[in-house]
C-alpha cells in the first residue's frame, strides 16, 4: 500500500509540474496563441472546417505540409478556434508525454529516476513556452516518447502486437514530421538485433503496419494532388540546402531568408492562401512540379558542392545542440529574447552533462536506444537544418539519462551518510 501511495503521489507531482506552468503561461500568452507563430497546419485546419478541403483554399486539396498536426487541430477548430481550446488540448498532450516518460523510467530505471527524468523533461523552459503555441512538435515529442517505450518493450518480449504498435506509431510520427521517414528502418534494425530468432516476423509486422498507416495519405495525394508524397514542400528542403544557406544562418537569419532559386516560379502554394484571403481569387499552383524542381535542385547541391554541404552539416549540429536557445530572425525562435536564450542554457548544460554520465549507468539496451534516437535526430538536422525547436522533441531521452545519473548520485550520498565507516573502508 505504501508503494502504491508513493507511486500515486509521484504521478500527481509530475502532472502538476506539466500542467501548472503551462497553464500560467497560457493565460499570459492567450492573445498571441492564434494571432502569431502559427504555421500552415493552422490554415489547413481552418479551411477543412469551413469547406471540407484539406488545403490552403476551398476546393484545392494540398499536401504542402505534414498532415498530422492539422488533423489534431481540426476537431478543436470544429469546437471553436480560440486560445483556450487549443492551449488546453496541447497542455493535455504535454501531460501525456510527461506520463510516458515517467512510465519509461519506472520500467527501466527506478521510481526516483523516473520522477526526476519526467520533471526534467516537462520543465524544460523552452518546451513550457513552445507547448502552448501552435506548433507540430507537440505531437512529435508525444509519439517519440511512445516509440521509445514500445521499442524497449518489444526488444525484450518480441510480441507481434508490440511490433504492430511500433509500426503504427512510426507511421503517425512520419505523418507528423517527414524527417522521421527513415526512423522505422533504424528501429527495425535495433529490434532485429535484440530478437534475432524472430527478426523476420517482427520487422515484417512492424514495417507493414507503418505502410498501412501511411498509405491512405499517399494515395490521397496521388489522386487529389497529383503525386506520391508525404509532403510536397521540397522548397523548405532546398532552402536548407543551397549555396546561400550557410551565410544566411551564420548571420542570425532563418532559411526563409535565402535568395530564391533562379528560374523557379515566384508563386508558391502559400500564395493560394494570400490570393484567396485578399480577393477570394483561387489560383492553382502545381505543387507536385515545384516539389520535383526543388528536389532536383537539392540533390544537385549535394552532388556539386560536397564541401559546402559538409559545412552546413557542421553548422546544423552546432545549432541543434547549442545549450543556449537558438535565436533566428524570422525563424522558429524569432520571439526569443536574450533572457530566454540563457534560461534554456541553465536547463540544458547540466542535463547534457548528466545525460552523458547516465549513458554508463543504464543497461546496454537502454543506452543504445537512447544513442540511436539522439543520433537520428542529429542526422535529420544534417539533411535539413538544426535549431532548438527540432531538438526538443527528443530531449526526453536526455532527461531519462540525466535522471539515471541523479538517482545514482543520490543513492551514493545516502549510502555514505547511513554507513560512513563502511563507505570509507570501501573507498580505501
Amino acid at each position: 500500500m505504501r508503494i502504491f501511495a508513493v507511486t500515486r503521489t509521484s504521478t500527481l507531482v509530475v502532472l502538476l509540474a506539466a500542467v501548472l506552468p503551462r497553464l500560467v503561461l497560457l493565460l499570459h500568452e492567450r492573445g498571441a496563441i492564434l494571432a502569431s507563430f502559427t504555421e500552415k497546419s493552422d490554415d489547413f485546419a481552418q479551411t477543412f472546417v469551413a469547406s471540407g478541403t484539406y488545403g490552403f483554399v476551398p476546393g484545392v486539396p494540398s499536401a504542402y505540409t505534414q498532415p498530422l498536426y492539422g488533423w489534431f487541430l481540426v476537431p478543436l477548430y470544429w469546437l471553436d478556434r480560440n486560445w483556450a481550446v487549443v492551449g488546453l488540448a496541447q497542455i493535455a498532450v504535454a501531460a501525456c508525454t510527461a506520463l510516458i516518460v515517467l512510465s519509461i523510467g519506472r520500467r527501466y530505471l527506478s521510481e526516483r529516476a523516473a520522477v526526476t527524468a519526467s520533471l526534467l523533461a516537462t520543465l524544460n523552459p523552452y518546451l513550457i513556452w513552445h507547448d502552448i503555441h501552435v506548433n507540430r512538435e507537440i505531437l512529435d515529442q508525444l509519439l517519440a516518447a511512445g516509440l521509445f517505450l514500445l521499442v524497449l518493450r518489444a526488444a525484450r518480449s518480441g510480441t507481434a502486437w508490440l511490433a504492430a504498435a511500433i509500426g503504427a506509431v512510426s507511421g503517425l510520427a512520419i505523418l507528423g514530421n517527414s524527417r522521421l521517414a527513415a526512423l522505422p528502418l533504424v528501429l527495425a534494425a535495433f529490434l532485429a538485433w535484440h530478437q534475432r530468432k524472430r527478426a523476420v516476423a517482427i520487422v515484417g509486422v512492424m514495417l507493414a503496419c507503418t505502410v498501412v498507416v501511411l498509405l491512405p495519405w499517399l494515395v490521397r495525394n496521388r489522386v487529389e494532388v497529383g503525386c506520391w508524397a508525404i509532403t510536397t514542400d521540397a522548397h523548405a528542403l532546398w532552402k536548407a540546402n543551397n549555396i546561400n544557406t550557410y551565410a544566411t544562418l551564420a548571420a542570425g537569419k532563418w532559411i526563409d531568408n535565402v535568395p530564391p532559386l533562379a528560374g523557379a516560379p515566384k508563386i508558391t502554394p502559400e500564395f493560394e492562401r494570400d490570393f484567396y484571403k485578399n480577393d477570394h481569387r483561387i489560383v492553382h499552383v502545381d505543387e507536385c512540379a515545384q516539389m520535383r524542381l526543388y528536389q532536383h535542385a537539392t540533390i544537385a547541391f549535394w552532388r556539386d558542392h560536397p564541401r559546402d554541404k559538409a559545412k552546413l552539416m557542421r553548422q546544423a549540429t552546432q545549432m541543434l545542440w547549442s545549450p543556449k536557445q537558438t535565436r533566428t530572425q524570422g525563424g522558429p525562435q524569432a520571439a526569443v529574447g536574450a533572457i530566454g536564450q540563457w534560461v534554456e542554457a541553465v536547463w540544458a548544460i547540466p542535463v547534457f552533462a548528466l545525460a552523458f554520465v547516465g549513458l554508463f549507468l543504464t543497461t546496454r539496451m537502454f543506452a543504445s536506444l537512447a544513442v540511436i534516437f539522439l543520433l537520428y535526430n542529429t542526422a535529420a538536422a544534417w539533411v535539413f537544418a538544426g535549431t532548438t525547436r527540432y531538438r526538443v522533441p527528443f530531449d526526453f531521452v536526455l532527461a531519462l539519462l540525466a535522471g539515471a545519473a541523479i538517482d545514482r548520485l543520490l543513492a551514493r550520498r545516502r549510502y555514505k551518510r547511513s554507513t560512513p565507516s563502511a563507505a570509507a573502508s570501501a573507498e580505501n
